[in-house]
């Protein structure tokens, strides 16, 4: 028998400390009561920004690839927040999973997919950002709304795919009184009954969360980092090699939408490395750091609303409408590199992107 199978050996009272689960410190009131009012923040902009970004890029604005590529983040983050107060009912009742073990299911599918579809949108923006810089004819030409929604429909099903383990695994089970929802990792065990201290299925259930949790960070992280860190390597050396100085502005809200990305799932990612050898750390390390590294993952999805309003414009020019700054960052073409590009601005955006064109052009970066 090998070693790893050996220590990967839960039972009830020692299940993974995964998503949303109850902190074991003796700071886990703390905690909870912090995850409540961080959830509760995070939904409420969540659902108001996203909601916002939505209806503005679909009813007040012209299609083009850039909006879809807005829209469908919008999107992903907005289906996550609608769930959210489940989460939040779910901490506030000190862990009681109230809500039944399908839609305990659904909401854990929810996170890995949101997950999955952003960072799958910000490799696709990438590659249409480092084909737009290399090959700007070819751009011009081929770069159409039609191959936009093709990309987007693929992203969404393969998201599907790769987040269904959380539709096979997420469980619930009795625990001291409270009901638990979890990853139960051994699905020849009923939810009721205690873990069996059998080796092979200790084996089984470890290979199981290793493919789970490896597959994860691979698709859903490291890959999509290394294409994007080189498509942005590339273009920029593209950029400085033609000295298109102009061209960089455009690029300052989605490049910054990508690092916020990576610096807010980081955490998490890192945790569900480290807990496919959880026996040989301190268990204060998931039970408090998991529980604060999911908020800091989930503050993603609420993030990028406000991303667009405080970059789209000058902050500091308090006299521009909330809408127009909105639409502007939307409007940003963030793909075109030294070519002319179209923009599809409403009248309001058009009016005060004039009024501070100059300004804009001595202040790019």
């Amino acid at each position: 028998m090998r070693m790893e199978d050996e220590d990967y050996n839960y039972t009830y009272e020692e299940f993974e400390p995964d998503i949303f689960e109850e902190p074991r410190a003796p700071e886990g009131g703390v905690i909870r009561i912090f995850l409540v009012v961080v959830y509760s923040i995070i939904c409420l902009l969540g659902i108001l920004g996203n909601g916002l970004v939505i209806f503005i890029a679909t009813y007040k604005m012209k299609k083009t690839v850039n909006t879809i590529w807005f829209v469908n983040l919008a999107i992903a983050d907005f289906l996550f927040n609608i769930f959210l107060p489940i989460h939040i009912t779910y901490a506030a009742m000190d862990y009681h999973w109230v809500f039944g073990t399908i839609m305990c299911k659904i909401s854990n599918f929810l996170l890995i997919h949101n997950m999955y579809t952003s960072v799958f949108l910000l490799t696709v923006i990438s590659i249409d950002r480092c084909i737009s810089v290399l090959l700007p004819v070819w751009s011009q030409n081929h770069r159409s709304t039609r191959l936009a929604y093709m990309a987007c429909v693929v992203i969404w099903v393969l998201a599907f795919f790769l987040s269904s383990p959380s539709l096979v695994f997420r469980d619930t089970a009795l625990v001291h009184g409270k009901i638990s929802c979890f990853n139960n990792f051994n699905l020849s065990v009923a939810s009721s009954s205690p873990w069996p201290a059998l080796p092979h299925l200790d084996s089984v259930m470890f290979h199981r969360h290793m493919v789970v949790t490896i597959t994860r960070f691979l698709c859903g992280f490291l890959v999509p980092l290394l294409i994007i860190t080189a498509c942005y390597f590339t273009i920029v050396c593209k950029l400085q090699r033609n000295r298109l100085a102009k061209t960089k502005k455009p690029f300052k809200i989605i490049v910054t939408i990508i690092i916020t990305f990576f610096l807010c799932w980081c955490p998490y990612q890192t945790l569900q490395l480290l807990e496919l050898h959880h026996t040989s750390l301190p268990g204060f390390i998931f039970s408090l750091g998991l529980p604060l590294a999911t908020a800091i993952a989930i503050a993603n999805s609420c993030l990028n609303p406000i991303l667009y309003v405080f970059m789209g414009q000058d902050f500091k020019k308090f006299k521009i409408a909330f809408f127009s700054r909105l639409v502007n960052a939307l409007s940003e073409d963030t793909g075109h590199s030294p070519y002319p590009s179209h923009r599809s601005f409403t009248k309001m955006s058009s009016i005060n992107e004039r009024s501070f064109t100059n300004e804009k052009e001595t202040n790019m970066l």
